[in-house]
């Protein structure tokens, strides 16, 4: 189960995180998580820049290691970089010293002031250690889940969820990974189309 647009009691009990921009700007903010990923990344790229539009990609340290000309590609096109852990972690069910030397590990290869939590799932002890040992860095959520990563969900579903939710500042999530290719690849330009449509610019975080 999942929720497509974040509760506010979500963001009451997480008031450190950040959920969303102002609502005073015709700005949205499209989110990737998971890459970068052959293929699949290098097809959100093209989308975007089709549109002009910038985003910021929350990487994976493993995947970054895999394919770093894909990274590169994405910091020389102007996008912005997140850390998301270099394994994918779950922070509810990782000890603590462990998930904060996998965001570490991961730091390394992003060097990047912007961490977004896997699953958004995080403990409080957890973002306590990483504010202590990096004080610049912003956790960020989002308020719209495309749905993309669900099998079940049908790619008309996943464009609706992000149009029906979306206002201004939103932070939408949507995945450049394997598993949401499918819904990604229909809903993305639809997006970017539609937004643009409305005099929306997409911004980075």
């Amino acid at each position: 189960m999942y929720l497509v647009k974040s509760p506010l009691l979500l963001k009451w009990y997480y008031p450190s995180l950040i959920w969303n921009k102002s609502r005073n700007e015709k700005v949205i903010y499209l989110t990737f998580d998971d890459g970068p990923i052959p293929d699949v990344t290098t097809f959100v790229l093209n989308t975007l820049k089709s549109f002009d539009a910038k985003a910021t990609f929350f990487c994976i340290g493993d995947n970054i290691r895999k394919h770093p000309d894909i990274f590169e590609a994405l910091k020389s096109a102007g996008h912005s970089i997140g850390n998301h852990t270099f394994n994918h972690l779950k922070g509810w069910k990782t000890a603590d010293q462990i998930y904060v030397q996998n965001f570490l590990k991961c730091q390394e290869l992003t060097g990047t002031n912007l961490f977004r939590p896997p699953y958004g799932r995080i403990k409080k002890s957890q973002i306590s250690t990483i504010k202590a040992l990096k004080p610049d860095v912003k956790m960020i959520m989002w308020d719209v889940l495309s749905g993309d990563f669900d099998l079940q969900l049908s790619p008309e579903k996943c464009f609706q969820n992000v149009i029906n939710h979306t206002s201004n500042g939103s932070i939408i999530v949507f995945h450049d990974s394997l598993k949401a290719f499918e819904r990604l690849a229909y809903a993305l330009p639809k997006v970017l189309r539609h937004f643009h449509k409305l005099g929306y610019s997409f911004g980075t975080l």
